[in-house]
């Protein structure tokens, strides 16, 4: 009776949040394409008031309509956002009634507070505190997602949250405030001037000490969270050349070289090669054989234990269904 009891549970959690998806999605009123599509009212805003200074972040929040405790998807915004730009994953979340919340942390990155300060920092941990508080989550399945700003954000989270995180998933992220400001000032990106701002620094030089401080290359590697939580470092390999690439890929290749330093003894032997990074730079040209994450080729593959880099052919971008199936497979949801 006992197994049956939990088959049904099991199944009404399948098919529920489908039906309840698909009605909510149909009826929802979207702007003109042209402006981009909206949020369903499916979600509801949440105030979240910060610990250390007592400012109110708001937040998308989706809790799981399960009886059963469901996964936790913290997804994180980009660079030039707010929580209230358009996640690519949300509705994939309440497709599958799992919990969900996508938080502020100070918003845009152009000012003193932003740019992964401890005020972010501890804005992120807040938000899922408001989420293990409010959700029917399972504490034992909560994953960190972001792109672009929002994947600079994810390797802050892995570097220095003080929450237990099984997955974090970081899509073309930047790691060092300092070489993308020159990066960027090379280029007369607006990013350049967004990152003075957020380092304090003033008479055309950028705040170095500021910068470093904000950025996870220059911070200690919390090599024991690895035993426990994996980390995905993925790239489009034409990032930074291409389109709307802003962020090359020597800041995904060398934070993970990163990682594989301060974890020491043979994670030394996984890093990316000299030769490998220059042919990359090079050629952008695959250095695998038939490798694929959803339909685009992989480049090149590292991995050592519950850390991996994903060189992909694209640019910056996130591979959205590929992206959250990877993130919640296996959790048995």
């Amino acid at each position: 009776m006992e197994k049956s009891m939990k088959s049904v549970i099991q199944l009404v959690c399948v098919i529920l949040p489908t039906v309840y998806f698909s009605w909510t999605s149909g009826g929802r009123t979207s702007l003109p394409q042209s402006e981009g599509p909206v949020w369903s009212d499916t979600f509801e805003i949440v105030d979240i008031k910060s610990p250390l200074d007592g400012a109110i972040q708001k937040a998308y929040f989706y809790r799981s309509r399960c009886s059963e405790p469901k996964p936790l998807i913290v997804s994180l915004h980009t660079w030039s956002h707010d929580y209230t730009q358009f996640d690519s994953i949300n509705d994939l979340c309440v497709s599958k009634d799992l919990n969900y919340i996508h938080p502020n942390f100070r918003g845009i990155n152009n000012h003193r507070d932003a740019c992964c300060s401890e005020l972010v920092l501890s804005d992120i941990d807040a938000a899922i505190d408001y989420a293990l508080a409010n959700g029917n989550v399972d504490s034992d399945r909560i994953y960190v997602i972001g792109t672009s700003g929002g994947g600079y954000a994810t390797l802050a989270t892995f570097m220095k949250s003080r929450h237990k995180i099984k997955k974090f998933a970081a899509w073309v992220p930047l790691v060092d405030l300092s070489k993308w400001y020159r990066e960027t000032r090379i280029r007369k990106l607006k990013y350049a001037d967004e990152i003075m701002a957020c380092t304090s620094s003033s008479g055309g030089e950028l705040n170095l000490e500021v910068a470093r401080a904000k950025s996870p290359m220059y911070w200690q590697t919390p090599v024991h969270k690895l035993e426990d939580s994996e980390v995905k470092i993925y790239c489009g390999v034409y990032d930074g050349m291409t389109g709307n690439g802003t962020i090359p890929i020597t800041h995904s290749i060398n934070f993970y070289n990163k990682l594989m330093d301060d974890m020491g003894g043979d994670a030394k032997s996984s890093k990316v090669r000299d030769d490998e990074k220059l042919h990359l730079l090079e050629h952008r040209s695959s250095l695998m054989s038939g490798e694929k994450i959803g339909n685009r080729e992989v480049f090149l593959e590292k991995s050592h234990g519950n850390t991996h880099l994903i060189l992909f052919e694209g640019g910056h971008e996130i591979l959205t269904e590929y992206a959250f199936n990877d993130l919640i497979k296996d959790n048995g949801s």
